[in-house]
């Protein structure tokens, strides 16, 4: 009788240890059988200064090609954001490579601001109770004096106008309102209204490419206002959770946490995002191949 073969325990752990990609594979095979599509996951660290960006979409692409997409594909998306054009890159390489012409967004955990973008150019997006999405306005990272701070870029401008106005009807000293707007460069508010501009365009555009085809432009801006500026979540990281983003026209199929999809969605995110904190600050990968964005050099395998 041929015996059993097993790996060696310290194999095994090893593997665990390093959180490798044999770790996952079980797990997209799983998903694959329950949702009846290709599964890929696109995560990318919380901890760590890092973006979406068109490496990223290079990546992702880059595992597409090896994938029979005649189903269509998903998507498993948790990130901070980046860059927008590296977004709207992402969607088109997704609609692209996918036979059905669309794909499926799956928000484990958090998908904000460029992820979000992503989310909008699926024909659907899989959400669970806890899943969040976020608002689009750019962020700005301004360094001084050994901090960093993060500014909405709309709010520079709205304070800017704002300041502006006042000073015009100011009838008495301008002295206050002319050492304020003195620290404003009319040329970065000029480049700040531009990133809010192709923002809200690559959103609406988006959209209007795919879930809410066949609706204006103007509807579309209309319906997804909570999503273009922070004049209702009030900040940028404020969650908008899957009934609210349901109400501006989406479409999210919700599932319930107790589910086992959504079990073996939950346990996917838990040891990737735990991958990409700790080990990594990037993972793209499928059942198959992956790639790996290293915290101090790039990897892939």
């Amino acid at each position: 009788m041929a015996k059993k073969k097993v790996d060696p325990v310290i194999s095994k752990v090893m593997i665990e240890e390093g959180q490798s990609h044999e770790t996952r594979k079980v797990i997209f095979e799983q998903l694959e059988k329950m949702l009846g599509r290709p599964v890929v996951a696109l995560f990318t660290s919380f901890r760590y200064p890092v973006m979406i960006e068109d490496t990223d979409a290079d990546m992702l692409e880059g595992i597409l090609q090896k994938i029979d997409l005649s189903d269509g594909l998903a998507l498993v998306i948790n990130s901070p954001g980046g860059d927008g054009l590296a977004a709207e890159r992402i969607i088109n390489i997704c609609r692209s490579y996918s036979n059905t012409g669309e794909f499926w967004t799956i928000i484990p955990g958090k998908a904000k601001s460029a992820a979000t973008m992503i989310c909008f150019g699926s024909s659907k997006i899989i959400m669970g109770s806890t899943s969040e999405l976020g608002p689009i306005d750019p962020q700005l990272t301004i360094t001084g004096g050994g901090a960093r701070k993060r500014f909405s870029a709309y709010n520079i401008i709205k304070s800017y106008e704002n300041l502006f106005t006042r000073a015009v009807k100011e009838k008495g000293n301008l002295e206050p309102y002319l050492q304020q707007l003195g620290n404003y460069d009319e040329r970065e508010i000029e480049e700040f209204r531009a990133a809010l501009s192709l923002s809200e365009d690559i959103a609406v555009r988006t959209l209007a490419s795919g879930m809410m085809k066949g609706e204006s432009e103007r509807d579309i801006k209309g319906k997804i206002k909570i999503f273009l500026s922070p004049e209702r979540t009030k900040t940028h990281g404020r969650p908008i959770y899957k009934d609210e983003a349901s109400s501006c026209g989406l479409i999210i199929e919700t599932i319930n946490v107790r589910d086992n999809l959504w079990e073996s969605i939950y346990e996917l995110y838990i040891r990737t995002n735990n991958f990409v904190l700790s080990k990594t600050s990037k993972c793209i990968e499928s059942k198959d191949q992956a790639f790996y964005v290293g915290i101090r050099e790039d990897k892939n395998e």
